[in-house]
């Protein structure tokens, strides 16, 4: 387009480690800590986990690989680098309205992401200033209604969110991203490692190894199984575009095959060291495992104001869930300005401000959806939507339909759209056992998997 910026050759990492700080830290969110947290609570832990696992391995990690072999290959925004594609490959222009809807579920997915990441914010400043001691049941409960009816807390908290989020993405690649998640990425692991001590030593981290370690096969039916595919697949965050973008800043020389399974490996990592550094506090307490979204804003705070040092682990704990969530939100954010950049001629300062009033009045949707407009359903004449509000509308179109559709079109042009000749020149596989098992793979596998995910998640 004429009058672009002419900005794609100066998004690139400085260095591969850069790269696996930036796609690790998307990777790992909220839900490695929160969603797997309680659903591996509620399904059983062992038998979801070893699905879990292997899904990992067999489903998510070929998916991976295509999305970093595509960014990179286009080289851009994920709608520029469908164009590129299409000038290079000779891939169909209809390919573009991926790149499309990917901006947009990404868009959609922050404005509510940015709300709930904010709850990790006030938590974190209650735990040190009135802190959880001695809290009951009935008051964490109360605790968290508070918040969700307090929507001038929860539009602070989101805004202190946007902002970091915001001032990171604006700064640039080098200046901005890379300087932020140099810090922020490792400080995740260091505060997990720290928290997953103090389990081992203050816990019952023998009952939680073998909750989530010793399968249980009569907990595992179909549902269970499609809910760990779904959760190996969906928290990698495949299908928006952002690990595409990301791998389009990656260097030619850097391996497609070894980040993806650094990545993935970190992605999976994460998880399970969250459930031996959580666990072990639920069963000392003699709490659940299976209480479900609950686990971290109700149950976890009754075990902090119970046990001694909680007062500071609470804190660890928090930041660890908000960091969790900014490193994912930078990168959410980056693809959806790098998309505007390409076809704009705005500075990045002033795309960054106008994408985030954009998320912050978007976001007041799913602010007030915890609250006054609670029993408010807007698409409510849809038999799938009669009973869900504004956030819940938002979340089940982003993770039910946009994500499963978008990992599905990535798997296909991967697979089929690009051709042996491109991928494995981008593998640098020609040939390979490797190179036709993930072709296989990403063919077949990955397509049926998302598919019977999609066929549930209609139910």
């Amino acid at each position: 387009m004429a009058g672009a910026n002419p900005v794609p050759g100066q998004r690139k990492w400085s260095n591969n480690l850069m790269f696996l700080a930036a796609a690790i830290g998307s990777a790992v969110g909220i839900s490695n800590v929160w969603k797997f947290t309680y659903v591996a609570g509620e399904n059983g832990g062992g038998a979801f986990v070893l699905v879990y696992i292997l899904a990992i391995f067999f489903v998510a990690l070929p998916a991976l690989i295509a999305e970093f072999l595509i960014g990179r290959r286009g080289g851009a925004s994920v709608v520029k680098t469908m164009d590129n594609l299409r000038q290079r490959d000779g891939i169909s222009r209809t390919w573009r309205y991926y790149g499309q809807m990917a901006a947009i579920g990404a868009f959609i997915a922050l404005s509510f992401y940015s709300v709930i990441a904010g709850w990790t914010i006030d938590y974190f400043f209650r735990s040190i200033t009135v802190g959880f001691s001695g809290i009951t049941a009935a008051r964490t409960e109360a605790v968290l209604d508070e918040l969700m009816f307090s929507p001038g807390r929860m539009i602070l908290s989101q805004l202190i969110f946007l902002g970091l989020t915001a001032i990171t993405v604006a700064a640039g690649i080098r200046n901005g991203l890379e300087k932020v998640l140099r810090w922020l990425t490792p400080a995740l692991f260091i505060l997990l490692i720290v928290l997953l001590v103090y389990a081992v030593l203050a816990g019952d981290f023998r009952a939680a190894a073998k909750f989530l370690f010793v399968p249980d096969f009569s907990k595992l039916n179909a549902e269970v199984v499609l809910l760990a595919v779904g959760q190996a697949f969906f928290s990698l965050g495949i299908g928006l575009g952002v690990l595409l973008t990301i791998g389009a800043y990656m260097d030619q020389n850097t391996s497609i095959l070894r980040a993806s399974l650094i990545v993935a490996g970190a992605d999976a990592g994460v998880a399970l060291l969250a459930g031996l550094a959580i666990f072990p506090i639920v069963f000392a307490h003699g709490l659940s495992p299976a209480e479900g979204p609950g686990l971290i804003f109700m149950t976890l705070p009754i075990a902090f104001g119970g046990m001694p040092g909680g007062a500071i682990l609470a804190p660890l704990f928090f930041s660890l869930m908000a960091i969790a969530a900014l490193t994912s939100a930078i990168t959410i954010l980056e693809a959806i300005v790098s998309t505007i950049e390409d076809y704009s001629t705005m500075s990045r300062r002033k795309i960054v401000l106008l994408v985030t009033f954009m998320l912050w009045v978007a976001g007041l949707g799913t602010v007030f959806s915890f609250g006054k407009l609670q029993d408010f359903h807007p698409l409510g004449i849809i038999p799938a939507f009669e009973s869900r509000n504004i956030f819940e509308s938002l979340d089940y179109i982003v993770s039910n339909w946009m994500m499963p559709a978008g990992g599905m079109l990535i798997a296909l042009l991967a697979g089929w759209g690009l051709g042996r000749p491109a991928t494995s020149e981008e593998l640098r596989l020609p040939r390979s056992t490797v190179y036709r098992v993930w072709l296989i793979l990403v063919r077949y596998v990955v397509p049926a998997a998302i598919g019977l995910i999609f066929i549930s998640n209609l139910r």
